[in-house]
């Protein structure tokens, strides 16, 4: 995964995990790791691997009422909230313990105190609400914008510290669009029946959470259509997911008094003081054509009707912390209807989620006390330096590239760290945050700004590459272009993508792909964009750059052709958008690619593996690799995430990158004509 430029006490946790995961080594015929008991043995592997290695798993995990998607990320996430279920409880009552302990405990406790939430209702909002009042002209609005903007209250557009797409080591100021409802900005133009009915339902939702805020419901439903034309034309200043995937068209360094006069309106100078900025003198504007338009929106619309679009989104940022009612409603629309979610996850689940995302590092170290070992980082790094030989073979062996552009990839991938595995060497101090009891709304608010004003401080400072953007019980992993790195949270570093104790063709097949996918992010269609310093710079000749493209554009249709939903009740085919989901195509067949030449070069260096349950060392790699997305989603769910979503459903992503494989044909006996074996392989790396 990629950012915006990138690419997530149980003391018989080893035992449970190992009961449910790993076989019992005293059985010949099991696997460490592997599940039998998830395959479809009616199925030929060869005309639907997805099916063969899923549809046992699938049968027996349908879509849970409270989830709108199900896989095997899902189920490690579940695992782990029931852990940090327990942290949090043990700290909440414990009466010794150290103050970071009892801030989780605090947060966890006030998120849980729904009596006292239900008493305050919308209480919360008031202060809120009588700033946006307060303003009586634009200064008064920059002004609040930066207020609402310290506490991490999205409206209008973002801004803050971000790498120097030209010289990676410092960072710079960068301000970007924003200020949307709907998921993306597609959603606002879109003609089709479904996207029309979204927009209809959307502005119905905006103006039952304006009734909730006190409007009469005449009202409430001419407010909801003037946020919904403000939103519009933010809209159309905006660029979509697809043109955001070019880091190239995010580039637009200017100076300070150059971005002031492309909205002279937006009174920046005002907002930037307010915010607590540290002066600067040019920053990145991502997308000059946005604020154009919001310098435009600016003198059109009445500062009334602002007003209105910010209340709004007050309402919306918070509505998770707020009474019982804002809570249902924004489930109704968001995950009920946009997600195809049944029924709303019970209040312990939310609230370890609030507390992982206000007071992640205290919650991960925590996590870690719990759930990880030194063996299994060891384990790991061996893994990652095995995958990463296998990467540079590749790129050795690349008869499409140059000696000079191979040097250079070459240099980069040698450049790329991988030491961020499991978790920080340093944790967050959050000692000057005030934690409350009985303030949920403010618990929240305080802990964002300190990460607002965390962010801030960064600019015109060098990079600090200690920071990690994924909290340590995250079940995810990603590639940052412009740090050079990869991380893996210890969340991803468990059952069943990873364990010390799964044998090698588990582990490679599993968690050794996404060693490779992060790694192929470097040099997919977005990330051979950076050079080895992670800054943005041409290193391709013309002829190696023109034969890149045309192998990614076989990936690019190659999923294009992919059908994401058909309607039951239309007809209608959802296609994956293959350029959208482009760079995760392109790392996930470079990744599994790159596991599978490193796991048989182990395979030789340690003496072949007996068969397993009817399977072979090299067969075993791709039913791990393949039962590691498993997945079940909602039709709705599968909709959204093909109009949003850059990486592809786990179904497509099984299949995607073995239909490409000669050695996978070779493992399960495939030949020309059935569908796991494509007429035309694509290859990048």
């Amino acid at each position: 995964m990629i950012h915006q430029l990138r690419r997530a006490a149980l003391p018989t946790f080893a035992a449970i995990l190992l009961s449910c995961f790993a076989l019992s080594a005293d059985n010949p015929k099991q696997s460490l790791g592997i599940e039998f008991d998830s395959l479809d043995r009616s199925i030929n592997p060869c005309e639907d691997f997805y099916q063969f290695s899923c549809g046992g798993w699938r049968k027996a995990n349908p879509l849970p009422a409270d989830k709108p998607g199900w896989n095997r990320y899902s189920s490690m996430a579940e695992r782990n909230r029931t852990i940090l279920k327990d942290v949090l409880e043990e700290a909440s009552n414990a009466k010794d313990q150290p103050a970071w302990m009892k801030q989780i405990g605090d947060d966890y406790t006030a998120c849980m105190d729904e009596s006292r939430i239900e008493q305050l209702g919308s209480k919360p909002l008031q202060p809120l609400f009588a700033r946006i009042d307060a303003i009586k002209d634009k200064r008064d609005l920059a002004r609040a914008i930066a207020y609402f903007h310290r506490s991490a209250i999205p409206m209008f557009y973002n801004f803050g510290a971000e790498p120097d797409l030209h010289d990676a080591k410092k960072m710079i100021a960068g301000i970007d669009q924003g200020g949307l409802g709907l998921p993306e900005r597609e959603y606002y133009f879109r003609t089709d029946p479904k996207s029309v009915e979204t927009r209809q339902k959307y502005v119905e939702h905006v103006a039952k959470m304006m009734q909730l805020l006190g409007s009469s419901e005449k009202d409430a439903e001419q407010q909801a259509q003037t946020i919904m034309k403000l939103e519009t034309a933010l809209a159309e200043g905006s660029l979509n997911r697809v043109q955001r995937r070019d880091p190239k068209v995010l580039d637009h360094r200017m100076g300070l008094k150059e971005f002031e006069a492309i909205s002279p309106s937006g009174e920046f100078p005002t907002y930037f003081s307010e915010i607590s900025a540290p002066s600067f003198n040019s920053l990145n504007v991502s997308v000059p054509e946005f604020f154009k338009q919001f310098e435009k929106q600016l003198n059109s619309a009445s500062l009334a009707d602002w007003k209105t679009y910010m209340k709004w989104h007050v309402a919306h940022a918070l509505a998770p912390s707020l009474s019982k009612a804002f809570v249902d409603e924004n489930f109704n629309f968001y995950l009920n209807y946009l997600a195809g979610q049944r029924e709303q996850e019970v209040r312990w689940k939310r609230c370890v989620k609030a507390v992982d995302a206000q007071l992640g590092d205290s919650l991960g170290r925590a996590f870690v006390e719990k759930a990880f070992g030194k063996e299994g980082k060891v384990r790991m790094k061996e893994l990652v330096e095995a995958v990463r030989q296998s990467l540079g073979d590749s790129i050795r062996e690349a008869d499409w590239m140059t000696d000079a552009t191979k040097q250079k990839a070459l240099s980069k991938l040698a450049a790329i760290h991988y030491d961020k595995l499991g978790y920080p060497d340093e944790w967050k101090d959050y000692s000057s945050i005030k934690v409350s009891r009985d303030d949920y709304v403010g618990n929240r608010n305080r802990t964002y700004e300190y990460e607002v004003n965390r962010n801030l401080v960064k600019i015109g400072k060098p990079t600090d590459r200690k920071d990690w953007d994924m909290t340590t019980p995250t079940v995810n992993a990603y590639y940052d272009p412009q740090h050079a790195e990869i991380v893996f949270p210890v969340g991803m570093l468990q059952p069943p993508m990873f364990s010390a104790s799964f044998e090698d063709a588990v582990n490679f097949g599993a968690v050794g792909r996404v060693v490779g996918h992060e790694l192929t992010h470097g040099f997919d269609d977005e990330g051979r964009k950076f050079d080895a310093d992670g800054s943005l710079t041409d290193w391709w000749t013309a002829p190696d750059a023109k034969a890149f493209e045309e192998r990614t554009a076989c990936v690019r249709d190659q999923y294009s052709n992919y059908v994401a939903l058909k309607d039951p009740k239309t007809g209608e085919e959802v296609h994956l958008n293959g350029q959208l989901t482009l760079g995760e195509n392109v790392a996930d067949v470079g990744g599994v690619r790159m596991s599978y030449r490193a796991y048989m070069k182990t395979l030789k260096e340690k003496g072949a593996e007996a068969e397993v349950g009817g399977f072979n060392p090299e067969q075993r790699f791709f039913i791990a690799y393949a039962q590691s997305r498993c997945e079940n989603l909602s039709d709705n769910y599968a909709r959204l995430l093909a109009a949003t979503d850059p990486h592809s459903p786990g179904h497509y992503r099984a299949i995607g990158p073995v239909v490409n494989m000669p050695e996978f044909w070779k493992a399960f006996g495939c030949h020309k004509g059935q569908p796991m074996v494509s007429d035309n392989a694509c290859r990048v790396w």
